[in-house]
């Protein structure tokens, strides 16, 4: 089983790595600091599971989780406070642990990564969507507001995230993203979707279909049967 350990606390990392020494089925590979490094590190090394802190300075673990590809580790989340709990088995993780963590409460989370094959269970909506998404590119990871995507737009297994000013590419999923990051964005297309909060206009095209400028100037497609529901999501956020 390999684990990679992400908390912003030396300390900490050290206190899990030193526990987990005692599993002669489980090898830590890596530890990172923060969420950034956390996203580079599970593309390089591939691990089983990752033992994530929920808070972190500007990035937490819920922001880590969106922006790992579908299929991705299996998460067990560690934290301080258990007022995190609810939306960290929101995303199917497989434990949360409190700190400091107890020889007891680690046993049981093994005891349940092992039952479930250290396999991720597909994500289901978060309780509180993710304020940022972590994006490697280019050798870097960018770290992007969800306040500031314009809209997405589906490229196979991959999702291109639209700013005012740029695109960037997400390996994940429209369906399972939109899952995470919750109302504030709305399907218009079977490979598109807009941010409410950046709609400039919707306008009126043949055949039931439409087109939906952004506040950037972008125009984005919205088919006959998704059209009707942009609608009624725009009247409900007050955008109509």
């Amino acid at each position: 089983m390999r684990a990679l350990i992400v908390d912003d606390e030396a300390p900490a990392r050290a206190k899990l790595r030193r526990m987990l020494a005692g599993y002669l089925d489980v090898d830590v590979v890596g530890e990172a600091a923060d969420g950034a490094a956390a996203l580079e590190l599970i593309a390089q090394l591939a691990p089983d599971v990752v033992f994530l802190d929920m808070q972190m300075p500007e990035v937490g673990g819920l922001d880590v989780a969106a922006s790992l590809p579908d299929g991705g580790p299996a998460l067990v989340f560690v934290s301080a406070h258990d007022r995190y709990a609810l939306q960290a088995f929101d995303t199917h993780a497989v434990d949360y642990l409190l700190k400091p963590v107890e020889p007891e409460r680690l046993e049981r989370a093994m005891q349940r990564l092992r039952a479930a094959g250290v396999s991720a269970a597909p994500r289901a909506p978060s309780a509180a969507p993710p304020a940022h998404l972590l994006i490697a590119e280019r050798g870097r990871v960018q770290l992007v507001r969800c306040a500031d995507i314009e809209w997405l737009g589906a490229a196979d297994n991959y999702v291109d995230i639209h700013l005012a000013d740029r695109a960037l590419l997400l390996r994940r999923t429209l369906e399972s993203l939109l899952k995470d990051l919750g109302p504030a964005f709305v399907r218009t297309h079977r490979g598109a979707a807009v941010a409410l909060a950046h709609v400039r206009e919707v306008q009126p095209r043949g055949k039931g279909d439409a087109t939906v400028v952004m506040a950037s100037g972008a125009e984005v497609p919205c088919s006959r049967q998704h059209r009707a529901t942009l609608r009624e999501r725009l009247e409900s956020a007050g955008r109509a």
